[in-house]
């Protein structure tokens, strides 16, 4: 929250993620710190006209505005304001869906605005918080604040049909025009049981029965909405690693179908990632998060790279604690500082420089 409160002073900040991950509850923590904030949502519609009409009080100190993107032209109106504000006046927009890649809508807010991701609750965030940390729920349930919390499994899983078909029913119509929302319910399904499997789209779209290019659509879809993220393999050549099947992950944990481990690996995506988040958003430091493949199809699970450097290679393993032969055989090649995290395991040990760690002690040091 003070990184937030701290960019206000300078900028606009966009606060992004997934619906229901705490966007709202965070903003109206931040708004606390003013004397005189605040919050509109643009699905409200008497908050719709107030915004519309930039009618909020000349003393407001913080605007916080929620869902703005459903808003045509949102940024060319976010330009205005922003250029023509009292110095006072502070501006955080949130929303649920990537703001950072509306570009091609309106003007640009280049230099305008800095920007946060919040994501699931995560072990490194609950240890910094000082908050207990069941791992076996954030598995199951997911990272976001009310499945983790509810009272059991059931109501964990009432909260998800809810979210999931807010999402397919209302959200993917609000963010692009769907042709076929059958075949994107299908898709949506597909990808949960092939949670840490390449992802080819024409594979995909002949068992949807829709060509490869739709399918690749509805994913971006589903990724700007924060419902799923691509990894794609590391190359030098980034432009050719963008073309080469990625594989595909949910924000929601809880929503991956499959044996233990993919669940896992799902989870320990979501770490990474917003451990890559947060050095990108808070340091401006370029991190990024690939996986690793050979042309043998030897393949380690993710690589974390600062400047396009590989940093660290880490394999994930459920319960399995011997030394992945692709980890081994990439270390030895390539000399990349290598990890094997494995969720139950009893000793930490060291095998030929390969670290074998227990995953719980290795995310709960992450950066967020």
């Amino acid at each position: 929250m003070s990184y937030i409160i701290k960019d206000l002073n300078k900028k606009m900040v966009l606060l992004a993620g997934p619906r229901q991950v705490g966007k709202t509850y965070l903003a109206k923590q931040i708004a606390k710190a003013f004397n005189h904030s605040v919050y509109l949502n643009y699905d409200n519609f008497l908050d719709k006209n107030i915004i519309q009409e930039q009618a909020w009080l000349e003393s407001t100190e913080l605007l916080i505005l929620d869902e703005l993107h459903k808003m045509p032209e949102w940024k060319n109106y976010l330009k205005g304001i922003y250029d023509t504000k009292p110095a006072h006046l502070r501006i955080l927009v949130t929303g649920s869906a990537r703001l950072d890649i509306f570009d091609k809508i309106g003007d640009s807010l280049a230099g305008r605005y800095f920007l946060h991701r919040l994501l699931p609750l995560s072990p490194a965030e609950l240890y910094q918080l000082d908050k207990p940390i069941h791992l076996e729920n954030l598995i199951s349930r997911g990272g976001f604040p009310e499945p983790y919390l509810a009272d059991d499994e059931v109501e964990a899983e009432r909260w998800r049909l809810q979210y999931t078909n807010s999402i397919l029913s209302t959200d993917v119509f609000d963010f692009d025009k769907i042709q076929n929302i059958r075949a994107l319910r299908t898709i949506f399904e597909l990808l949960r049981n092939r949670v840490g499997s390449t992802i080819s789209y024409s594979s995909l779209a002949e068992d949807v029965a829709v060509s490869p290019n739709t399918v690749k659509k509805y994913i971006e879809v589903l990724e700007a909405l924060y419902v799923v993220f691509r990894i794609t393999p590391y190359s030098n050549n980034i432009a050719r690693s963008l073309l080469k099947e990625p594989k595909i992950y949910f924000f929601d944990t809880g929503l991956v179908k499959g044996d233990n481990g993919a669940k896992f690996e799902n989870f320990v995506a979501v770490c990474l990632l917003k451990n890559v988040y947060a050095k990108i958003d808070y340091k401006a430091e370029l991190y990024n998060l690939y996986y690793l493949r050979t042309k043998d199809n030897e393949e380690v699970d993710f690589a974390l790279t600062k400047n396009d450097v590989i940093e660290q290679i880490i394999e994930v393993k459920n319960s399995n604690n011997e030394i992945s032969k692709s980890l081994y055989s990439f270390h030895k090649k390539y000399h990349f500082p290598a990890i094997q995290l494995v969720k139950d395991l009893r000793i930490e040990r060291k095998v030929d420089h390969i670290t074998v760690m227990k995953a719980l002690n290795y995310l709960n040091d992450l950066f967020m």
